[in-house]
């Protein structure tokens, strides 16, 4: 006799995960579900939509780590739950940010006494230390203004055009004027003499760029310097300088020591860097460090006894997870000065082998700098083959690759470029290939038929409206291929979108 046992229906664990209701039924998008589902169904859910987003070591669009040695993987599920903001309960987490505060402002040449302490601190990236230095900034130049019995309700900070967008976030919620200067073709960084010529009485500080997200160049912020000493001995001013070092804080100092852009130059007040760009980090940190005490306003700081005990804090947020802390101490201990020029040695070189591969086509310029972030941005030499960089761009990403393709900010919008940045996990061979990718898609455009010209068709010349026709030079109409039809009306697209957006360079 044979013993069965009949399971029902509704018995979960007999089905497969794409064999049950959970997978086979939609599930509301924007309102939470009624009812709960198996921890393997959501899992398989939400790992499914996820496999359709780009692999992040393949965007060579961002400046942020994507690649962290295997070691650390256990540290942040160790600390994933600590709340860095406890520090009564968590007094070595904190302990490892006052350490890490203190190895990078060493690292800048902060002025420090033997057993003087940095002053500084870590946030979740350089958007947010850009933030808390305006503001120290802001505040000392107000109370210096009350003191004088002067004005102190129109403050403005001095820029390139090539500042990251978080720059404009701070002008605009803390209502300060941004003052900026404009870029020109072929210089793609701030003009110091410009910059020194904009600063007025009520300029609180210039922010000067270690590393344009743009072209990756380093800012002359020796010139800089030295040109606002200058001015500030004629006009009786003492216009400090901050500098945003988010991209090229943890490179120029292991690859050009020798470059005068941080602490040593006496305007120099504050700097920024990310951790998660090449601090070598995870995304969701950053830092920023002051010269001294005096040039971080006392009456910012508050002191709170939230906890269990009396805690300073100088940030924008409170709650916030100690995971990229402790990552950011692990690398620094990890691979110490040696290992961290390494790194920086070969991303510069692997940029170089890219640079020179892209040249040995003859099809691009480079406007990037050998001497900056370790990033290479080319333009096509020749603007007439009937394609442009956009569409490199997108035909780029059916082998894989995300390549940004950008205009560049007033007054060198009419200059397109691509952008690839070379991070740690970008090896030579990555580069060696992404050449050949590049060389393929040339001779893929290169076979397509040419794009009509603007001026041959009256219709989208005159009314801004696709034309099915040409008009020849006799005067005859000749009838348009559907592929000029379908080119002309991608064009006619991508202008009219590129024209919703912002003038305003949005890459980071």
């Amino acid at each position: 006799m044979v013993l069965s046992k009949t399971f029902s229906q509704s018995d979960v664990s007999m089905h497969s995960t794409f064999a049950s209701r959970y997978v086979r039924e939609s599930l509301p998008r924007y309102k939470m579900p009624e009812n709960s589902i198996p921890k393997e169904a959501a899992f398989q859910i939400i790992n499914d939509e996820l496999m359709l987003d780009g692999k992040p070591r393949l965007n060579l669009a961002s400046f942020v780590t994507t690649w962290m040695e295997p070691e650390w993987d256990k540290l942040i599920m160790d600390s994933i739950n600590k709340n860095y903001v406890d520090m009564d309960e968590y007094p070595v987490t904190t302990e490892l940010q006052n350490r890490c505060v203190n190895m990078i402002a060493h690292l800048f040449n902060a002025p420090l006494g033997e057993s003087e302490a940095a002053v500084g601190v870590g946030t979740v990236g350089s958007s947010e230390a850009i933030m808390l230095a305006g503001l120290a900034f802001k505040r000392k130049w107000q109370n210096k203004r009350k003191a004088e019995g002067k004005p102190h309700d129109k403050p403005n900070i001095v820029t390139g055009a090539n500042v990251q967008v978080c720059w404009e976030k701070f002008a605009r919620y803390f209502e300060v004027e941004l003052k900026e200067v404009k870029l020109t073709e072929d210089y793609y960084v701030m003009d110091p003499a410009k910059a020194v010529e904009m600063v007025d009485e009520n300029t609180i500080c210039v922010a000067a760029i270690l590393g344009s997200t743009l072209n990756g160049e380093f800012e002359d912020v020796k010139l800089l310097n030295d040109l606002l000493l200058e001015k500030n001995k004629i006009t009786g001013w003492d216009t400090p300088i901050h500098v945003d070092a988010a991209s090229g804080g943890f490179i120029a100092p292991f690859l050009w020591p020798e470059l005068e852009w941080d602490f040593r130059l006496p305007l120099v007040k504050s700097i920024n860097v990310s951790g998660h760009k090449y601090g070598l980090v995870y995304a969701g940190v950053g830092w920023v460090i002051w010269r001294s005490k005096e040039d971080l306003p006392e009456e910012l700081i508050f002191h709170i006894n939230y906890l269990g005990s009396d805690q300073p804090t100088f940030t924008l947020n409170f709650s916030k997870g100690s995971s990229q802390i402790i990552a950011q101490y692990y690398q620094l201990i990890r691979l110490g000065y040696e290992g961290y020029r390494n790194v920086m040695d070969n991303c510069h070189d692997n940029a170089m082998v890219l640079k020179e591969g892209l040249e040995k086509t003859g099809r691009f310029k480079i406007v990037s700098k050998d001497i900056g972030v370790p990033l290479v941005a080319f333009s096509l030499k020749d603007q007439n083959r009937g394609y442009d960089e956009f569409e490199i761009a997108e035909t780029l990403r059916r082998f894989g690759w995300i390549v940004p393709a950008y205009t560049m900010p007033a007054d060198a919008k009419h200059i397109t470029v691509l952008r690839v940045v070379i991070r740690e996990d970008f090896s030579r061979t990555l580069a060696e290939r992404l050449v050949l990718d590049i060389t393929k898609v040339m001779h893929e455009l290169d076979a397509l038929p040419a794009k009509p010209s603007s001026k041959m068709s009256i219709n989208s010349e005159e009314n801004g409206k696709i034309s099915g026709s040409l008009k020849g030079k006799n005067g005859t109409v000749v009838k348009k291929t559907a592929m000029e039809t379908q080119r002309e009306i991608t064009a006619y697209w991508k202008n009219f979108v590129m024209a919703k957006k912002s003038d305003k360079n949005k890459i980071c």
